[in-house]
């Protein structure tokens, strides 16, 4: 038996109930986070907490209390599962309105839901990397908005999962953006390279981190964009996010990234992030 954040209250899992008119069940009418959970404690949550608050502002939804109160709800949410190497999962919906396309009045509240999930780091896909293929990038115009719409990101994940990849890395016109549920970096000379933060690509709470790290040890960063092809021929490549870290890609589509080796300033840029990652607490 676990508990879940519902509203405002931590509760019992079988006690939360959402109704079948929830615009976040028929519309996708909201947004959501991930927070990694190390060590039994939340990692960059105020970063998290505060997109999760800029994404809400972009769709017109006000959630109905602070961000300190969403802080206090999510470290009760950990306390009470006894979460220790993990995430949580958060979203808000704009609520229950009887279905109509037009958002419902003012009246209406939004719901929010989170709960836990044990989760080990991913130890080998770091030490070992990984494959990935190519997908066209076929989402909306607003990728900066991390929102419950998902289907272009589903689909292409699961021509990845189909072809036995890790991870599907999105071309709009053969320029890359991100991947399906991560931000992707190339290196070529010592220079990192990522998609600029517009509205093409989600701006990842772990790919402001690794840009923090390629700073601590003085790696130039450029924020640019990069073709497949010259994807192909950087000298590594890895792909980020809250659950993946730093995750080296090593193959696309059969293609070695170089000779199919982790590189050495990904393990640089890794053992930079693992300084931040909190330490067990030793009584």
């Amino acid at each position: 038996m676990g508990y879940t954040l519902w509203n405002d209250q931590i509760v019992k899992d079988e006690e939360v109930k959402i109704d079948k008119e929830d615009r976040g069940y028929q519309f996708g009418d909201g947004v959501y986070e991930v927070v990694k959970v190390y060590n039994g404690e939340m990692f960059t949550v105020n970063e998290h907490i505060d997109r999760l608050y800029a994404s809400a502002e972009k769709i017109r939804i006000t959630i109905p209390y602070t961000k300190d109160k969403f802080h206090q709800l999510l470290h009760e949410l950990v306390e009470k599962n006894e979460l220790n190497t993990g995430h949580i999962y958060f979203q808000v919906t704009r609520g229950t309105s009887p279905r109509a396309h037009q958002f419902p009045e003012n009246t209406v509240k939004p719901v929010i839901i989170g709960y836990t999930k044990e989760n080990p780091r991913p130890l080998e896909n770091l030490e070992k990397g990984v494959k990935a293929t190519f997908v066209e990038d076929i989402r909306w115009l607003r990728c900066d908005i991390k929102s419950l719409n998902l289907l272009g990101a589903v689909l292409a994940k699961q021509e990845a999962h189909e072809k036995g990849c890790y991870e599907a890395i999105l071309h709009r016109n053969n320029t890359v953006t991100e991947g399906s549920s991560s931000n992707v970096f190339g290196i070529k000379d010592g220079i990192l390279y990522t998609h600029p933060a517009n509205n093409m690509i989600l701006k990842g709470i772990t790919r402001d981190v690794v840009i923090a790290c390629a700073n601590e040890i003085n790696m130039p960063v450029k924020e640019i964009p990069f073709t497949t092809h010259e994807a192909l021929k950087m000298d590594e490549l890895f792909v980020t996010s809250t659950t993946s870290e730093i995750t080296p890609v090593i193959e696309i589509d059969g293609k070695l990234i170089r000779d199919g080796k982790v590189g050495e300033w990904t393990r640089k840029l890794q053992k930079q992030f693992e300084t931040k990652i909190p330490k067990p607490l030793h009584i």
